[in-house]
Formats: C-alpha cells, structure tokens, sequence
C-alpha cells in the first residue's frame, strides 16, 4: 500500500494524523472486520488485529492485512482452539489462558488498537508497564479526569481549538474501546455495534 502502515503513521516523527483522519481509518477497520465476522455465513477471525497490519492507500482509506494465523469459525461458528497466538499487548486474555479463538477476541484486540490510535502510547508502553498497568487500566484511571491529559498531543494541530465536540467525539470512542476491552468476551460489544457508534461519532463530528 502506498502510504504504508498505520503504525508508521503514528509513531514516524514526520508523519502526523489529526482526529479526522483516524477516525475515519478506525471507522475503515471497524467495517473490515465486521464484514470478517457478520458479512457471510461463517465467520472468519483475523486473530492478529494491529496497528502494522493496517494499511493505508493512496487516499488514506484503511484496509486490513496479513491473514497468516487467521481462523476460519467453520465447525461452531461461535469459538476455536488454537496454539498460535496474536502480538503481546493487542491478545485477549482468553487467547492466553485457554487457546480459545472467537470473534470477540478480535474486538478486543480492535478495542486496544483504537486507544493505541487515541492516546498514541503501545500496548507494551514501557511507561506504563512500569506503573504495572497495561493500556486499558492507565486509560481508566485517567477517565475520571480529563480525556486530553491521555491522548496523543498531536490530534490538534497548534492553531486548532479543541471544541466541545472534539473532546465528546473523544470520550465516545474511548467509551467504545472500554467497552470492546472487557475481561469476559460475552461482556464485549459486537463489531456491528462498534460500527454503529462510530459511524455516530464522525457524523457528530461532522456536523456544522
């Protein structure tokens, strides 16, 4: 893809992305894996859902790459066992303990890649680790606050004000990735929900 990937994108000095344009590529990946888990009769699981599989074109549209462990949910269509496991800080925590594959694992590695895009820190953050947190639990911790202590600097340009709508576009997604993240996957929200909020927040976005 021409302009690489969306891990280059965040983390290159060079390279910056205002809050438009990620949530318009949150929102691409989002409908991605939604048509991988709901859009045919048996759903696929991507199982390695993370900012360097996320690749942007020419015109900066998000498509979904690298299937090499993905799981076909042939047999159950609900859930399947497997040994090979995703990238250390996007897996959810079932993956670990028990092997166990399922479509809501996916949505919560997507739910640790859209805080990754917000606050612009890596799952494995060695700032946060060392705190003994891990990206979900430091966000939590500063939601009582105020969401623009925890995202990246870097969503606003210097001449830009951060609106009221900013800051609650913000807090909706942040909400959403809390709430793709939960500990037990039959707590976590579908893709299809998750695409139904986002495509609420960049219309409220948008909105003059």
């Amino acid at each position: 893809m021409s302009n690489g990937s969306l891990k280059n994108w965040l983390y290159r000095e060079e390279s910056n992305l205002n809050l438009l344009q990620r949530v318009a590529i949150i929102l691409d990946v989002a409908v991605a894996i939604e048509y991988l888990h709901h859009g045919h009769n048996t759903p696929i699981v991507h199982c390695d859902l993370k900012t360097a599989n996320v690749l942007l074109d020419e015109d900066m549209v998000a498509h979904v790459g690298d299937f090499g462990i993905s799981k076909i949910l042939a047999i159950s269509k609900s859930m399947a066992y497997t040994e090979t496991l995703g990238t250390l800080g996007y897996i959810a925590p079932e993956y670990g303990s028990e092997g166990t594959v399922s479509a809501s694992g996916d949505v919560y590695s997507y739910g640790i890649m859209l805080m990754e895009i917000l606050t612009k820190r890596r799952p494995t953050d060695e700032e946060i680790c060392n705190q003994n947190l891990d990206l979900r639990k430091w966000i939590t911790q500063s939601f009582s606050g105020t969401m623009m202590d925890v995202v990246d600097a870097n969503l606003f340009s210097e001449e830009e004000q951060v609106t009221c709508k900013s800051e609650i576009s913000i807090a909706s997604m942040i909400e959403l990735a809390l709430d793709c993240t939960k500990e037990m996957p039959v707590s976590r929200i579908t893709m299809k929900e998750v695409v139904k909020r986002l495509n609420k927040v960049k219309n409220t976005f948008l909105e003059t």
